[in-house]
């Protein structure tokens, strides 16, 4: 059945990889992010967290943030989020520093162990991150997330559907030059979630304040409260 979620590892997640296939990746993902839609939901889930904060300085960590390209709108209309852009990949970091206009403070660290004190970030904020792990690795991921959050996580990542696969799956196949993203990509739809299996976690996890809802394209949206 197709539909199974799937736990092959992707090319991405191979940290020997220190060369500008990293960056073609970085370029190409950028490119789906923003012309597939999937910064929007990002977006309306931060500001949504941040409508009823103080209007000053507002910590926003973007965890597994690749690129650090989906908050760029956010970035540019609202002075007072400090974004903390946290990468495990050497690369990545590099990558962010050299190409990114709105300078966010960079941490190049793990995830699963999070280099900050507790409740010392506003926000934490993650987009196509948490699909990469197995269902374990994803509990500590959001132990680590709600001891530090202050206010609230938002979550964006994918949904797993037939349609969703078969669509990047011709799309990086015609438009694609980075080998990653050609593999990673409908991997990654195969690796995404569906509801039950999000709603069962954050569950498990003891999340009350939460909602969930479908955003473009093939997205689930998560904004939990604190």
């Amino acid at each position: 059945m197709f539909l199974k979620k799937v736990s092959q590892p992707e090319l991405m997640d191979d940290f020997s990889i220190q060369d500008e296939r990293i960056d073609l990746a970085l370029r190409e993902l950028r490119l789906i992010n923003y012309f597939l839609g999937g910064n929007t939901g990002s977006k309306c889930g931060v500001l949504k967290m941040i409508s009823g904060l103080p209007n000053d300085k507002i910590y926003l960590l973007d965890a597994g943030s690749g690129s650090s390209d989906v908050l760029d709108d956010l970035k540019k209309k609202h002075k007072s989020v400090q974004v903390i852009s946290l990468d495990r990949n050497k690369r990545v970091c590099n990558f962010i520093k050299k190409n990114n206009n709105f300078k966010p403070m960079i941490v190049c660290a793990d995830a699963i162990n999070l280099p900050f004190k507790k409740k010392s970030i506003d926000i934490i904020h993650t987009s196509l991150f948490l699909h990469h792990f197995d269902n374990e690795s994803l509990k500590n991921i959001l132990r680590n997330f709600f001891e530090v959050a202050k206010q609230g996580i938002v979550i964006n990542d994918l949904r797993r559907s037939l349609l969703a696969f078969l669509g990047i799956k011709i799309l990086t196949l015609i438009f694609s030059r980075s080998e990653l993203v050609k593999s990673d990509a409908p991997t990654s739809v195969r690796k995404g979630f569906v509801k039950s299996e999000l709603t069962d976690l954050l569950e498990e996890m003891h999340f009350s304040n939460y909602e969930i809802g479908r955003k473009w394209a093939f997205r689930w949206l998560i904004t939990a409260h604190l």
